[in-house]
């Protein structure tokens, strides 16, 4: 699974002194149609077999091809891989919300391994993730971690849920949970920054956004978040140092589309009052 999860759509109001400004997060998502889409699938596999891998291989170039796949694959009597399969077709073909369903139905039936059924789970996770369903997202994430509580890719999803539904604290105890697995996780630390900024507690939000830099100071991520922290503690220099690093770590990410549109904001200066 990568590291670099579905995430939901959310603004920051941040106080710069004069007026109220909209800084743009790493918490923003891309509309469904341009989401990272949950295929191919993390291991391990709900089923078996040949034609079940070319279903899933057909995922990334030819969904619609994959949903053909499936069908025959349930005709064969391959109904869990099947049911695996369309899910993710309808998902990458711009279904969410019918994929999500195929795969809550699928994990709810299955005989198969309790980590294989958390991981269907959390695929559907990501396809109500897609569709700003953080409710029923966090429901299924919920789910799968009753299956697998040691999955630290789950719990940050899930705290990324949380965070959508304003339950701060929830999400907090999740990534620190992740956190105590890994310390060295980036993306956990730049999400519990994000979270503890939002909760006011501006010095614990420094201190992992600055741990993620250590660990690697081209995380986009983190650099964008920093910049926010720097601009809510009046460090305008800062913040355009971050945001232009940001950007030029890899100029054709969404990340870099809100610190450009951060440093675009900085630059128009606040609001006439």
């Amino acid at each position: 699974m990568n590291r670099r999860i579905a995430v939901l759509a959310s603004a920051l109001l941040v106080s710069a002194g004069v007026g109220a400004w909209v800084w743009l997060t790493p918490d923003s998502t891309p509309a469904a149609d341009d989401a990272v889409l949950p295929v191919p699938p993390f291991p391990p596999r709900i089923a078996q077999g040949q034609d079940y891998e070319a279903c899933l291989a057909a995922l990334a170039d030819d969904p619609a091809n994959a949903v053909s796949l499936a069908d025959s694959l349930e005709a064969a009597g391959g109904n869990e891989g099947a049911l695996h399969c369309r899910g993710l077709a309808l998902i990458a073909l711009g279904k969410p919300d019918a994929g999500a369903a195929l795969l809550e139905q699928l994990a709810a039936g299955s005989a198969a391994p309790p980590l294989a059924r958390a991981s269907v789970l959390g695929q559907a996770a990501q396809a109500r993730l897609m569709l700003m369903q953080a409710d029923r997202a966090s429901a299924d994430l919920s789910r799968a971690l009753a299956l697998a509580p040691e999955e630290a890719d789950l719990r940050i999803m899930r705290a990324q849920a949380e965070d959508a539904l304003h339950n701060y604290k929830a999400a907090e105890a999740d990534l620190s949970t992740a956190l105590g697995g890994d310390a060295d996780r980036t993306d956990a630390l730049v999400e519990r920054a994000t979270v503890r900024r939002k909760m006011g507690e501006l010095d614990l939000a420094q201190a992992d956004v600055s741990r993620a830099l250590a660990i690697d100071p081209d995380d986009a991520d983190a650099l964008l978040e920093r910049g926010i922290l720097r601009q809510r503690l009046g460090d305008s220099a800062g913040a355009r140092t971050d945001w232009q690093h940001a950007l030029g770590v890899d100029p054709n990410s969404t990340t870099a589309d809100l610190a450009q549109q951060n440093l675009s904001l900085l630059e128009a200066g606040p609001p006439a009052r």
